[in-house]
């Protein structure tokens, strides 16, 4: 399916009345088990660590489904994107089947946090409030805020929004942004990516703001939008994040990708999921991270 056609799709539909969120990671029923990388104890924490995932032979990692091009479900069922092709790397290098998880916004630091999932890689970007609840790994991704309108009445600054309704995706950065920046901004919040634009698209509020990286990607396809404001807000990073304390996991995390900086991985991984989305003229460097190091 075309990338338009699937931005379509999901703007009109919500993905997660129709996936089940299901298959929780499982607590270990030892109190000592240990990594050979790591000698921490695990006390009476849900999460798993490495040697358990291997023994089991399945990591459980929460993903979007409706986020397009970074975690969605294709007309096949099977979950695609920036987010899962890195997904799909760790799950070879585990050695180890994977069983993906639908979450959205709102839910990415509960199930890292309680062991719902081993791995969260939903778009998640690093925040002083959520690594006080979750311990995040090192970042592949480094994105802004961005703000998309209809051409009839671009927003081109916040002082374009007085008296008029931004649309916000609970759980997210911009939510978060506005809420402490812009509080006289008057937000409309949704729980699901796609019930937002789904907003946007049928006038319920003047216009949308999230990552720079999906609004950009978004406005491609969908002639009569602008991205009227590309960078706003300090520029944040995106991470995997694990259960807290989960120092096993979190090493080979962040081991794997160092490793994976020197094969320039990540720029495969844009190659193979944005640069279709973004064209010739993006230039890769502004999104990707390499080895965990920012630029």
């Amino acid at each position: 399916m075309k990338y338009t056609t699937l931005i379509t799709k999901l703007a009109a539909l919500s993905l997660s009345a129709v996936l089940a969120v299901g298959g929780l990671a499982s607590c270990s029923s030892s109190d000592n088990g240990t990594d050979s990388g790591s000698s921490d104890k695990k006390s009476n924490a849900s999460y798993r660590t490495v040697d358990e995932i291997k023994e089991s032979g399945k990591v459980v990692i929460g993903v979007f489904s409706d986020k397009a091009p970074f975690g969605y479900v294709d007309e096949n069922g099977k979950y695609q994107g920036y987010d899962v092709y890195f997904a799909e790397r760790i799950g070879k290098d585990l050695g180890v089947d994977i069983e993906y998880v639908s979450t959205d916004p709102a839910s990415r630091v509960e199930y890292a946090a309680t062991g719902k999932v081993d791995i969260v890689l939903a778009n998640f970007t690093v925040t002083d409030e959520r690594a006080e609840k979750v311990d995040f790994a090192l970042p592949y991704m480094k994105v802004k805020l961005g703000v998309v309108s209809p051409d009839s009445a671009v927003v081109k600054s916040i002082d374009d929004l007085k008296d008029k309704t931004l649309i916000v995706v609970k759980g997210t950065t911009a939510e978060t942004y506005f809420e402490k920046n812009e509080p006289d901004v008057k937000l409309q919040k949704y729980d699901e990516y796609a019930d937002a634009y789904n907003a946007l698209l049928q006038g319920r509020g003047d216009a949308f703001s999230t990552d720079n990286t999906e609004v950009l990607a978004w406005a491609i396809v969908n002639p009569g939008y602008t991205v009227g404001i590309d960078a706003l807000g300090n520029a944040d990073t995106i991470a995997p994040a694990v259960q807290k304390g989960n120092a096993s996991l979190l090493n080979w995390l962040n081991d794997e990708i160092k490793a994976l900086g020197e094969e320039n991985f990540f720029h495969a991984d844009y190659d193979a999921t944005l640069a279709s989305v973004y064209g010739s003229a993006a230039n890769p460097d502004n999104l990707v991270v390499e080895g965990g190091v920012v630029d």
